[in-house]
């Protein structure tokens, strides 16, 4: 499934998405919104707890909060988030953050969203990174909070996984896909079924100015 694009005209990431509601639902809980400005990217993954209606409301509450203050640091919009989604079921969380003028990436995520970082690399096992993630519910219950920032090169690509998807989902990719595709592949064979499910795939590129969101 391809991402909605809205005023696209970005070298900064290359964007590719593959999403699907649980069995026997029709509203989806897990949204993603990819936010650029001048020198930095944004992008934000959320699992609204459960299934349905409920779950897409959290959802979408915690993205329209990280689009009003996609401005501000991770911890910020983590802070931001959990005030805004207090009257919800609550959800969990995983952000990013690309900037272009240090060639750095910044990550934090609470629950259980999945998030790896592939290098570019003409190796045959790519180096990656794997998010470290806090316990707690955004909305409910919001732990410390740390980032980690790390440096990333042109061809860097970061994939983000709700938990509709089996963990094994980075095993054996070919990096040299498109995100598109990666995300596509994944989705087709690491989707359980039987919970709302999103992947989204960032690589790194460059600059621009440019908002995608689902």
């Amino acid at each position: 499934m391809k991402p909605e694009k809205i005023g696209l005209n970005s070298k900064v990431i290359e964007l590719g998405v593959w999403t699907r509601p649980s069995s026997g639902e029709v509203e989806n809980g897990d949204s993603y919104l990819v936010k650029t400005h001048d020198d930095f990217v944004v992008i934000g993954v959320t699992d609204g707890l459960g299934h349905g209606k409920e779950a897409s409301l959290a959802g979408r509450i915690a993205m329209d909060c990280m689009d009003s203050n996609s401005c501000d640091s991770l911890i910020s919009i983590f802070q931001h988030c959990h005030e805004a989604l207090k009257s919800t079921r609550g959800a969990v969380m995983s952000l990013a953050s690309f900037h272009t003028t240090t060639n750095t990436m910044a990550w934090l995520g609470v629950g259980n969203i999945a998030g790896v970082l592939i290098r570019a690399s003409v190796s045959p096992v790519p180096q990656r990174e794997t998010i470290l993630l806090r316990g707690g519910v955004v909305g409910l219950q919001l732990p410390q909070l740390y980032a980690t920032e790390m440096s990333v090169s042109t061809g860097d690509t970061l994939i983000f996984a709700t938990d509709g998807i089996s963990r094994s989902f980075a095993d054996n990719l070919n990096i040299q896909d498109s995100p598109q595709r990666i995300a596509d592949r994944i989705g087709s064979q690491f989707w359980t079924s039987t919970d709302d499910a999103l992947v989204v795939v960032a690589r790194y590129r460059g600059r621009s100015n440019a908002k995608y969101s689902a």
